[in-house]
């Protein structure tokens, strides 16, 4: 793990696309009055918060900024037990977490910072192009075990999922899987990075991830939801909310820190910030 100094990140696959957040963090060091901020959660968000928090210290170097992944739940699991500034969250909070701040009395604000899409991603050898949401809920479920019975080639179907603790995970299954359950022979992954990884060297694999993460090592799938279009995972299909496995991401924090996380909050939502939100990959809300 990093120093505080820098930032914590737990897995070297989920590097910003623009390396200048590291160098712009290493090359402003922080003064020893530094204001600590510390992230935790999304492995999703994870790579946007260190690209922006590299150009934010340049303009302010008394901020310390720590960002550790572990997953949507343990970001906010890490905020109700009070040791982190801001959870990380690529899902809306649910209502068991939500009762929990009310009945301890610590109330939050969940601020979207961007908007995201989840890519359905296969090895570029299955000889599958789109896919339907019923079929996807047949392979992730074990139901199709073959890509031939999608009309692909005669290879078995890997299957290659984030897990539960991942508000990718809960996204997914919520959104495709309706009331099936994922099939015991899935291959579960800690981070966006490890997914891509996986399918990208494995035959036959199937996994899903943000749209910041796909690489010219996979094929992402069009998807179709409504029995007629198929659509493709892109920034110009998510801001036209045509792409039906679109989603918010969320910075939350306690009400009671709303001072001490508000400018490096605002600086991720004015101008500059979302600048940065579009060319991590992702979709800016201005």
């Amino acid at each position: 793990m990093m120093s505080a100094a820098l930032w914590s990140a737990c897995n070297s696959n989920h590097e910003s696309k623009n390396p200048s957040a590291v160098d712009s963090l290493k090359a402003k060091p922080a003064t020893s009055n530094a204001h600590v901020l510390k992230l935790s959660g999304s492995t999703t968000i994870a790579p946007l918060a260190q690209k922006v928090a590299g150009y934010f210290r340049m303009q302010n170097d008394s901020f310390d900024i720590t960002v550790t992944e572990g997953g949507s739940s343990v970001g906010i699991t890490d905020l109700e037990k009070g040791v982190t500034d801001i959870a990380m969250s690529s899902r809306d909070m649910n209502e068991t977490e939500r009762r929990k701040f009310k009945e301890t009395n610590h109330p939050v604000t969940e601020v979207k910072i961007a908007d995201d899409a989840l890519a359905v991603v296969v090895h570029p050898g299955v000889g599958v192009e789109k896919i339907t949401r019923e079929q996807l809920e047949k392979v992730f479920s074990g139901e199709v075990t073959n890509w031939k019975q999608l009309g692909g080639k005669d290879i078995k179907v890997m299957i290659i999922s984030r897990e539960s603790s991942s508000g990718t995970y809960e996204f997914f299954k919520e959104a495709v899987m309706k009331t099936k359950e994922f099939t015991t022979l899935a291959m579960f992954q800690h981070t966006n990075g490890s997914v891509i990884n996986k399918v990208s060297s494995t035959v036959g694999a199937v996994g899903y991830v943000g749209l910041a993460f796909i690489n010219d090592q996979v094929k992402a799938l069009p998807v179709c939801f409504d029995g007629k279009n198929y659509v493709a995972p892109d920034i110009k299909h998510v801001k036209s909310k045509t792409y039906p496995l679109a989603r918010p991401l969320f910075f939350i924090y306690q009400n009671t820190s709303a001072a001490k996380v508000k400018t490096f909050v605002d600086y991720l939502l004015s101008a500059d910030g979302q600048k940065e939100v579009e060319e991590i990959g992702y979709v800016s809300i201005i």
